[in-house]
């Protein structure tokens, strides 16, 4: 999904998902860059019995947050994987003997998917436990937002399901960010923008010229419904839109239609539940088309489960994204993360790509605290960390990530070349690689709209 649409699709989908569920205070403007008796996000010492601090050549263990909309109204673990996957990735490099000797410990927050929740949990990592930054950030309501990025906290790969990545300076997202990040308004004056590359992708490599777009009647399905349409029209689609009622939707009724007027491509605005009723429907008719193309959030090992009576269907699921497919197990970064994993995620089943993003934003902030540690224990500073975090070289997390970068153009372009990793579901597989995702590229125009 090009990364625009992606975003408005997250806040749509997590709109969707409270709605169907349901059928604090300003941070104080302190200087964290001065030294307290603690330093910030370094643990106090442990006492031997005589009250003096054992030895400890490394320093004390840096101390992280990670904040996830756990018990929000989306329910279950549709928003853990991040936090799962980066506390993997701690897990790991801690059994490794740290960053430099020095123990990485995380911090967990569940801030329930509110807004007040959220503020609950910047208090607590940032003001009382004084975090040395965030990572894997994934609320559904970022409300607390501002606070962080006045308190200087870098926020380091958190998933952009509403604006805040592209507005707040401080806060950097799993995907990179070219928009000005003034604080005020989001993206360019309150306009984001985005590429059609996975359209192009589709047109290009699987010769696709029709689609259908399916979305509730709801404003959020139906705002998003139309950016798609209005993407894959710039690409020379012939677009028709598919719309079902919110509370009583009507799938049998929309497979019909596909099958009558069998699209190459079928996308979405709809949450988890309809798309897989979309889809038993779609296997009931007979209305496969070449691709039933979903998003990142749903490219996880829960295909076989939640499509279970859809196996027609089932096999023509493709995902695109911006990270590499979690489950390409010939990429030595991918079976790295899976081990892991597999070794610190005791009773963590599902593998997803959410996770290995988690992953990635976990070693990032790792990569950026090791260059800080290389000039002394005392260049670890959250200044330094975010001198890396905006270096002109992009980060590929050892080829995890398409290449990210933090720009702040004046001025949003035009065009941008863009490439994308993109999966195919297939049984007794899984989701099997398509094509190198450094290679699916093409140079694409980039569309506005405001989230």
């Amino acid at each position: 999904m090009c990364r625009a649409a992606d975003l408005a699709l997250r806040a749509a989908l997590a709109l969707l998902l409270a709605l169907s569920a349901a059928c604090g205070s300003r941070l104080p403007e302190r200087d964290f860059t001065t030294r307290p008796p603690t330093a910030p996000g370094t643990a106090a010492p442990s006492t031997g019995p005589s009250g003096t601090a054992p030895p400890d050549a490394a320093g004390p263990p840096i101390r992280v947050g990670v904040i996830a909309s756990a018990t929000s109204p989306v329910g279950g673990d549709a928003l853990t994987g991040p936090r799962d996957g980066a506390l993997a990735y701690f897990a790991a490099l801690n059994a490794r003997g740290g960053i430099d000797g020095r123990r990485v410990e995380p911090v967990t927050c569940d801030d329930g998917g509110s807004g007040a929740g959220n503020h609950t949990c910047v208090t607590e990592l940032v003001e009382e436990k004084r975090v040395f930054a965030l990572v894997a950030t994934t609320a559904l309501d970022y409300a607390a937002a501002s606070r962080v990025s006045r308190a200087e906290v870098p926020d380091i790969g958190g998933q952009p399901i509403g604006p805040a990545y592209d507005t707040y300076p401080h806060l950097y997202g799993i995907y990179g960010s070219s928009a000005p990040r003034t604080g005020d308004r989001p993206g360019w004056n309150g306009v984001l923008y985005g590429g059609t590359e996975v359209y192009r992708y589709f047109k290009q490599v699987h010769g696709a010229r029709t689609a259908a777009v399916v979305s509730y009647n709801q404003p959020s399905s139906a705002a998003y419904a139309r950016l798609v349409t209005r993407g894959l029209r710039a690409e020379g689609y012939q677009v028709f839109e598919e719309q079902v009622d919110f509370a009583l939707p009507n799938f049998r009724a929309v497979a019909a239609d596909l099958r009558a007027r069998r699209p190459d491509l079928v996308l979405d605005a709809l949450d988890g539940h309809g798309n897989a009723r979309l889809c038993e429907a779609m296997d009931a008719a007979g209305a496969i088309p070449t691709a039933k193309v979903t998003h990142a959030q749903n490219w996880d090992s829960t295909v076989p489960d939640a499509y279970a009576k859809a196996p027609r269907c089932r096999n023509a699921l493709w995902a695109t994204g911006s990270s590499r497919n979690h489950d390409d197990t010939s990429h030595p970064a991918v079976r790295a993360f899976r081990a892991a994993m597999d070794a610190h995620a005791e009773g963590v089943g599902v593998r997803s790509q959410w996770q290995l993003e988690g992953w990635a934003a976990a070693m990032w902030f790792t990569d950026a605290a090791r260059s800080c540690l290389a000039g002394g224990p005392g260049g670890l500073t959250r200044a330094c960390v975010e001198r890396y975090l905006n270096r002109p070289e992009p980060y590929t997390a050892n080829g995890l990530l398409l290449p990210v970068r933090f720009e702040r153009l004046e001025r949003p372009p035009a065009t941008r070349r863009a490439c994308l990793s993109v999966a195919r579901w297939k049984d007794g597989e899984g989701w099997v690689t398509q094509g190198d995702m450094n290679g699916n590229c093409a140079t694409v125009p980039q569309l506005g709209y405001r989230p």
